[in-house]
């Protein structure tokens, strides 16, 4: 396998990976619905750091190391589930269940500003240990062996970011277009009552599950 192949490979792999709906991608339509494009720019931004440190480490070895270690990864995954579970939790008691205590306070659960987003994304994608786990699952097939596998790791990274940035576009983009006509308290809340919900569920998922 060729550098050229190796790269072209993993990018139809990555692709479809990315389109598939999940936490990543719900984060950002929310975030384009209810915040604007700059805050949602910012939380992609994130998402997409936090992918390519997964992906720089497992080229390095990293990432194998923790999932060798069903301790680490244990450890981890708690961490991970309790983190997304406080986010949903907390979206819905701020948003949902007390909106009107929540903007009395001026507190909530939107970060309000460029690194508070940037770093929610960041944060909810490297305290998932099923990034790690697709990264060293994957990734390794995709490393020829005459290519030195740190900067093979860096470059597979760098194609799943541009891709994902490409499909985070569109929905900030496509999420902009109608946002006027979603741009009222209560179709607010039921974006907010979806997206915790889905936060809360992926949370519990990811805590009992046993890979």
């Amino acid at each position: 396998m060729t550098m050229t192949s190796a790269l072209l490979s993993f990018a139809v792999v990555a692709a479809l990976l990315t389109i598939t709906p999940g936490l990543d991608s719900a984060l950002v339509l929310r975030s384009a619905l209810v915040q604007g494009r700059r805050l949602a720019i910012a939380t992609s931004l994130g998402i997409i750091s936090g992918a390519f440190v997964w992906g720089v480490a497992a080229a390095v070895g990293l990432a194998a190391l923790l999932r060798a270690s069903e301790v680490a990864f244990s450890v981890l995954k708690i961490v991970g589930a309790g983190y997304m579970i406080f986010l949903g939790l907390r979206m819905l008691w701020t948003r949902v269940i007390r909106p009107r205590a929540a903007a009395d306070s001026s507190v909530g659960s939107l970060p309000r500003h460029w690194w508070g987003s940037f770093g929610k994304g960041l944060l909810t994608n490297l305290l998932n240990p099923k990034v790690g786990a697709f990264y060293v699952a994957v990734l390794p097939q995709f490393l020829p062996e005459s290519v030195n596998e740190l900067l093979m790791g860096v470059l597979l990274a760098g194609v799943h970011g541009v891709e994902t940035a490409a499909w985070f576009a569109l929905i900030i983009f496509g999420a902009h277009a109608v946002r006027r006509w979603l741009d009222r308290p209560v179709v607010q809340r039921s974006i907010d009552g979806v997206t915790g919900s889905a936060l809360v569920g992926f949370g519990v998922a990811l805590a009992v599950s046993h890979d």
